[in-house]
């Protein structure tokens, strides 16, 4: 039986790379001021900012483009799209939005007050983004070894449930509800065991409060439980996502991970009791809730992109695709959060850059550095995107500084994957050459997106 595990698809369509110089990735990355989200796409060789929205749609999808229905109220495509959710999640109540943030800004705004709490096992960017704007804090409660990218666990994305408990006695009356991510991308889009989740949610019952996932990814978190939670061996994936769900009372997704799609999100919610303001909420940010900012034709290419997303052997290739790359950079001496996580690769730059104090921000220094070498455009999740400038002028750090290389789906093959790794083993040799920057912009809120550096 061969070994090496193929991609389970066939290419139908390409794309063109263009391929740049060390000297024009120099003048591209001093025009955008140190800041890799403001290059070009075009000047980008292999891109690994994210995983969302990038990924290449299945001919199924294309095809159901066509039969999108793009009437304003009672679209046919949005009654396809709510049963497919409804089959999936097992929840009664589907609201569409464009993407995920925008599900977080409207269940936020419905259910959220200033100076409430939201415990999570990590919030990402935007969700952070979109509580703190509110005046609410979110507080991340993560196990552990969740914060140590060296250390082995199966399912370091399981929330504190001591800390969790904590918090409920504690500031109780400020938690509206809780919240879980699966995967957990902060931390390395590290997995939740089905445990995890359903002492959570007895937990959070305990207490009166809702619980609300995260669920952008999760498909891979189903097929992690599989791969590695006792006694889900034999159980299929699909069944395994309807066993999480059934543990929330509410979730938000951005569709345009595990969903398959360019465009989409939704919020789905058990009960009515939020249904109203959150419709009314909709229609104030989004559009009417029937089509909530997604063209009919975005309803359909979901309804398929959410089937093909559960789909085992697509799940299995995707998972490997990150745990290969982990492979060769620890052949290459490369620290990351290990074990991998499903879509991605998040490099330790502390283990490339031991010596970089965190105010020179590492990771970042290192996505530069990535750019600058191999044309890679990675992400850091460290101290620019996490951390914070007081106003008395000091600054706050992140526990971790990561470089995450996000995977869109079904478009980079293996001979990407090698050369990206031979490009990180190069970046790994030349470490003292690199340099660390100083923010000389920011704005008040999400600054990684749109920050100005300098080099120190």
């Amino acid at each position: 039986m061969p070994k090496t595990l193929i991609e389970p698809f066939r290419i139908k369509s390409v794309e063109p790379i263009r391929m740049t110089t060390r000297a024009e990735r120099e003048r591209l990355l001093e025009e955008a001021h140190l800041n890799i989200f403001k290059l070009r796409a075009e000047d980008v060789l292999i891109d690994w900012l994210t995983d969302s929205g990038t990924g290449a749609m299945s001919a199924r999808q294309w095809g159901a483009i066509m039969e999108g229905d793009e009437s304003y109220a009672g679209a046919r495509s949005f009654f396809r799209l709510e049963k497919v959710i409804q089959d999936i999640t097992g929840m009664a109540h589907f609201v569409p939005t464009h993407q995920g943030r925008a599900a977080e800004k409207v269940l936020f705004t419905a259910v959220c007050r200033k100076g409430d709490l939201v415990p999570n096992n990590c919030h990402f960017d935007t969700t952070r983004g979109n509580l703190e704007y509110m005046g609410v804090e979110a507080v991340d409660v993560v196990i552990a070894e969740g914060l140590q990218p060296a250390t082995i666990h199966p399912f370091k994305g399981n929330i504190d449930l001591d800390r969790a408990e904590a918090l409920l006695k504690k500031e109780g009356g400020r938690i509206p509800f809780g919240m879980l991510t699966v995967t957990n991308n902060t931390g390395g889009g590290q997995p939740v065991s089905m445990a995890n989740i359903r002492a959570y949610s007895a937990l959070l019952k305990q207490y009166g409060k809702p619980f609300i996932m995260d669920v952008c990814r999760f498909a891979e978190n189903a097929m992690f439980i599989k791969m590695r939670e006792r006694g889900y061996e034999n159980t299929p994936v699909r069944e395994i996502a309807r066993e999480m769900f059934s543990y929330a009372d509410g979730a938000t997704m951005s569709a345009k991970k595990d969903g398959m799609v360019n465009i989409g999100g939704f919020i789905v919610l058990r009960s009515d009791e939020w249904l109203d303001e959150v419709r009314n909420d909709l229609i104030m940010m989004e559009g009417f809730p029937t089509y909530g900012g997604m063209a009919g034709r975005d309803l359909e290419a979901l309804a398929v992109g959410l089937e093909e997303g559960l789909q085992e052997d697509y799940l299995r290739y995707r998972l490997r695709t990150a745990e290969y790359l982990g492979e060769r950079l620890e052949a290459a001496g490369v620290g990351f959060v290990k074990p991998t996580g499903g879509h991605a690769v998040y490099i330790d730059a502390r283990t490339v850059l031991p010596d970089m104090p965190v105010q020179h921000y590492p990771a970042w220094a290192l996505c530069n550095a990535l750019y600058l070498e191999g044309g890679i455009r990675g992400v850091e999740i460290g101290s620019v995107m996490f951390g914070k400038r007081l106003e008395d002028g000091t600054e706050t750090y992140h526990s971790m500084e990561l470089v995450r290389l996000a995977f869109p789906r079904r478009m980079y093959t293996q001979s990407h994957f090698d050369y990206a790794a031979e490009v990180i083993a190069e970046v790994k040799a030349k470490a003292a050459g690199i340099r660390g920057v100083r923010i000389t912009r920011q704005p008040r809120f999400l600054r990684h997106f749109t920050c100005e550096c300098a080099w120190v």
